[in-house]
């Protein structure tokens, strides 16, 4: 077996294969120096100095060779060939596959503006990302976040709790606009703005200024420049694809994968960010889903399908995001949705929102609000068509309703 991509969805497939009782060789090829860690702590605790590289390691170093799995790490695979079954890296070796899992991840979209490629602009996607942006920091006094998805949200929550003066960019008329509806982006718009980030909504980047090679500033297309050290972009993620896509895989904005993720290509498999799924949560079209949870359960998919005990890819998904004391769990997926039931009062900073589709239940936004979310899950599962009055009260366990 041979995993390309040393994340979560690669290590969870080697995890996955041994527990499967899959006695074949393993490697795990990956891009980066360290051995698979956890991608969200870099945009909240890592970031924020809260947690050593150590703490969000998802094994101990030591462990991948207990379970004899090869970790062959600083490599990146730029071409496969199916037909001979092999990898080619960067650095002109080939690697051997029986089957191959790939797990690659995305690069950060970059901006495609003049100016993106100046010192001081970065991306929150590696730990070689962050480390380049903490030991700019120092001095840094004005920071502007472009982009106002959970990675944006959550870099200015933690550099504006550090005492950077913070202003976040966002070119739709809301943040979170993709992924939850709009009481909420309202709801986290006054908690930034409270704790003193400058939100600019509806605002497009036309430049990043510079001087001496080194970011100055972000230029708006309304001739506004907000001055700057430091510029963090998070506007999604480019699938890498590339590869897959020129030995002949389906797909196009990321790969697709049937069920049981296997691409177009004989013993090929793909897991995590960059696989296009048809997704019954989003009433069957095909999406990608760019989450911890996708990328763990896709890769068990895998697993078992190479180890004989095949179970197609059936999983609600769920996503959660820290953001000063404010922890939102979401579980399924909102999109689509015809209204929208709030549970509890924002005020308290403790409710939920729940949305529905033709008075089914699809999705549940949850602000430290956990009971809720462990509970909505069978909502959705269930396919409910719950009272609103009794979904509204606060009072009324959401059990209670299944």
């Amino acid at each position: 077996m041979l995993i390309v991509g040393a994340g979560h969805g690669g290590a969870q497939a080697a995890l996955a294969l041994r527990q499967a009782k899959f006695a074949g060789s393993i490697a795990i090829v990956g891009d980066e120096p360290e051995p698979p860690y956890e991608r969200p702590p870099l945009s909240k605790d890592y970031l924020a100095g809260d947690k050593p590289f150590e703490r969000i390691l998802i094994r101990p170093a030591g462990f991948w060779g207990e379970r004899d799995v090869a970790l062959l790490l600083g490599r990146r695979v730029t071409a496969i060939d199916p037909e001979a079954r092999r990898v080619t890296t960067a650095d002109g070796a080939t690697i051997g596959y029986g089957r191959l899992i790939w797990a690659g991840g995305g690069a950060p979209r970059r901006l495609s503006c003049a100016g993106g490629d100046l010192a001081g602009v970065h991306a929150i996607r590696t730990r070689a990302d962050v480390d380049r942006l903490i030991a700019e920091l120092p001095a840094t006094r004005r920071v502007v976040v472009v982009g106002g998805g959970y990675i944006g949200l959550e870099a200015a929550a933690v550099l504006t709790k550090s005492g950077k003066q913070v202003t976040l960019v966002e070119a739709l008329d809301r943040v979170l606009a993709r992924v939850a509806g709009p009481a909420l982006s309202r709801f986290y718009e006054e908690e930034h703005r409270r704790h003193g980030v400058d939100l600019r909504l509806s605002a497009a980047v036309a430049g990043i200024e510079g001087a001496d090679g080194r970011a100055t500033g972000v230029r708006l297309a309304d001739g506004a420049v907000l001055p700057a050290e430091m510029v963090i972009v998070g506007i999604g993620i480019v699938p890498a694809v590339a590869p897959l896509l020129a030995a002949g895989a389906a797909g196009g904005d990321g790969v697709t994968v049937d069920d049981h993720c296997r691409t177009s290509l004989p013993d090929i498999f793909a897991v995590g960010d960059c696989a296009a799924h048809a997704n019954r949560f989003a009433d069957g079209a095909v999406i990608r889903l760019e989450s911890v949870q996708n990328a763990n359960d896709q890769a068990t998919t895998a697993a078992r399908f190479i180890a004989g005990q095949p179970q197609p890819y059936d999983a609600i998904p769920w996503f959660w995001s820290n953001q000063y004391d404010l922890r939102l769990q979401t579980v399924g997926l909102s999109g689509g949705h015809d209204a929208a039931v709030l549970r509890g009062d924002p005020a308290t900073r403790a409710f939920s929102l729940v949305y529905l589709k033709e008075g089914r239940v699809i999705a549940l936004d949850c602000v430290n609000a956990t009971r809720d979310y462990v509970q909505g899950r069978a909502l959705i599962l269930g396919r409910v068509h719950p009272d609103p009055a009794a979904l509204a009260d606060a009072q009324v366990p959401l059990k209670s309703l299944v």
